[in-house]
């Protein structure tokens, strides 16, 4: 029996063989050739295929994870055109006379370290990108068929890290738990995990040639701990608590349609965070009561060009007309930071945390603002939305954001197109916004705290940084003092107060949110019933 610590990013426990993926790089020799230009047509070709078989990718991964999720296929096709990765290919196939499936090889290595070395978290993670990219191509290259996952028998996946493609491409029923040497809490693993319920494990110190497919595991997602060839004692152990996660599972579903509301009567409205339209069904599935932030920079990831009003008009219409009635906050688009998108050229930013993000970029951009306000508020005639601004720091931010409503009320007056002026509130994610929340309650219908952020920036550490991740604590004393300022302001003015950062969903705080006074928690859907439980077992007044 072996034993691995790691890093839990779903809890939970899972009991079966191990299927192991290595990384099999194809081997490539370099050869001399003669004709060039032959080599670059076989390189076409390949590409060529490679943008079918990623476009076959992105329609599974968005019938099945989404289109935040599927997005990044659709960045992956961009990278098979990026123009210097291209050039540097052919180059070297002129140049140096070389066969294109080594050319691909070398300058996919090339390109994955540089931007492995680069400070900009965002780039350091397209790394992983171009060495999927570039093993997709030498694979076509020398003809090779993809991985078949099919076949695979439900078991616990152990890898070093896994890619976009491998994730996407297995039966998801056939998937019990995730262990990977590398990865991070952020990784398309993890994303997948979080997504599919099962438990996950990262940072895992284990040597993959020590481990054999078919091997029997215990994965302990609450311990963060696998154990290969585990004893007959700690597997009994396993199913015990197996039976115990269905039973929980099965209680919990006993809780749809029962209302979100402590022993002595404090109701709390419990909605659900989602990043694109096809991530409502788990919101009803889940039954939440509402969406309390709906990420609309899915819109604008993936592509590359602004999309056009209509396209967002009808994706928010959408969400309206699904959830029939039920409350819809969609905060604008919050692009920048961890978010790059190239068209809208940002530029590299020492510190993009603390940069031309969110609302600092509609305020400096108006006509992209505009667009977007146009249709949600002729989206807010079809069901009960709410608009949402990010990264508010000033009231006079406040004040130019009503200014430029009040045009896009007068436009869409001239053209006689219906529309409707829906709840407008702030995202509270700024020590700047929490001490001016008195002032801010003035000029908006509801805060809703970003505990991410303002964990953030409370206490000066850049929640991207994996080195940081001990010192990063939501439960900080300062940043839930400033929660209770903003419940409290809210409240002196007839506002109401939420909190939709990932502290919302965290069990060992929902009786003190109940304390506070917070009125309304929004969660990933997977947490909804979790929570509604808990807040169904608190008596407020003790």
């Amino acid at each position: 029996m072996r034993s691995y610590k790691g890093k839990s990013v779903y809890k939970g426990i899972a009991l079966g063989p191990v299927a192991v993926l290595t990384n099999k790089e194809t081997l490539v020799k370099r050869c001399r050739i003669e004709d060039a230009e032959t080599e670059i047509a076989r390189l076409e070709e390949a590409t060529e295929q490679a943008r079918k078989q990623l476009q076959i990718l992105y329609d599974k991964a968005l019938r099945e994870v989404g289109e935040t999720n599927a997005a990044i296929f659709e960045v992956h096709q961009m990278m098979l055109e990026d123009e210097d990765y291209v050039d540097a290919i052919q180059n070297m196939i002129r140049t140096e006379q070389v066969n294109a499936d080594y050319a691909v090889a070398v300058t996919g290595d090339n390109f994955s370290e540089m931007f492995a070395n680069m400070e900009d978290e965002y780039m350091k993670a397209r790394a992983a990108d171009i060495k999927d990219i570039s093993n997709r191509l030498v694979k076509n290259l020398k003809g090779q068929a993809e991985v078949d996952f099919s076949a695979m028998e439900p078991s616990i996946i152990v890898a070093d890290d896994l890619s976009p493609s491998e994730t996407v491409q297995m039966d998801k029923n056939k998937i019990l738990a995730f262990a990977t040497v590398h990865g991070s809490s952020n990784s398309h693993t993890a994303i997948l995990a979080r997504m599919m319920n099962i438990p996950a494990l990262i940072g895992v110190s284990m040597d993959l040639q020590e481990i054999q497919t078919g091997t029997r595991a215990v994965v302990d997602g609450f311990q963060g701990e696998i154990t290969f060839e585990p004893t007959e004692e700690v597997c009994e152990e396993a199913k015990r608590k197996i039976e115990e996660e269905q039973e929980k599972h099965r209680l919990m579903q006993t809780l749809k349609g029962k209302d979100t509301i402590t022993l002595d009567g404090y109701r709390i409205h419990l909605y659900a965070n989602i990043g694109s339209v096809s991530d409502v069904g788990h919101v009803l599935e889940n039954d939440a009561e509402g969406i309390g932030l709906f990420r609309s920079e899915f819109l604008y990831l993936g592509k590359t060009t602004f999309p056009t009003e209509e396209e967002q008009f009808q994706a928010y219409k959408h969400v309206m007309q699904m959830m029939a009635g039920k409350k819809v906050i969609i905060r604008t688009l919050d692009i920048g930071a961890d978010k790059q998108v190239d068209y809208f050229n940002l530029g590299r930013e020492e510190n993009p945390a603390l940069g031309y993000r969110a609302i600092r970029i509609c305020l400096k951009q108006p006509e992209i603002f505009k667009t977007q306000l146009r249709a949600l508020l002729r989206a807010a005639v079809f069901g009960n939305l709410s608009i949402m601004y990010p990264m508010i720091t000033s009231t006079e931010e406040v004040q130019k954001i009503h200014e430029i409503l009040e045009e896009v009320i007068e436009e869409l007056n001239q053209v006689q197109i219906p529309y409707e002026v829906p709840e407008q509130g702030v995202m509270v994610e700024t020590p700047a916004a929490v001490m001016i929340s008195d002032e801010l309650a003035e000029m908006v219908d509801f805060f809703s705290i970003g505990t991410n952020d303002l964990t953030q920036y409370t206490l000066a550490i850049d929640r991207q940084n994996e080195k940081l991740d001990d010192f990063y604590k939501p439960h900080h004393r300062a940043v839930l003092k400033m929660i209770q300022i903003v419940v409290d302001n809210a409240h002196k003015h007839g506002k109401w107060a939420g909190i939709c950062g990932e502290l919302g969903a965290d069990l060992e705080m929902t009786e003190r949110f109940v304390e506070m006074g917070v009125d309304e928690l929004s969660v990933a859907p997977s947490m909804v019933l979790k929570v509604r439980k808990r807040i169904r077992g608190i008596e407020r007044d003790e």
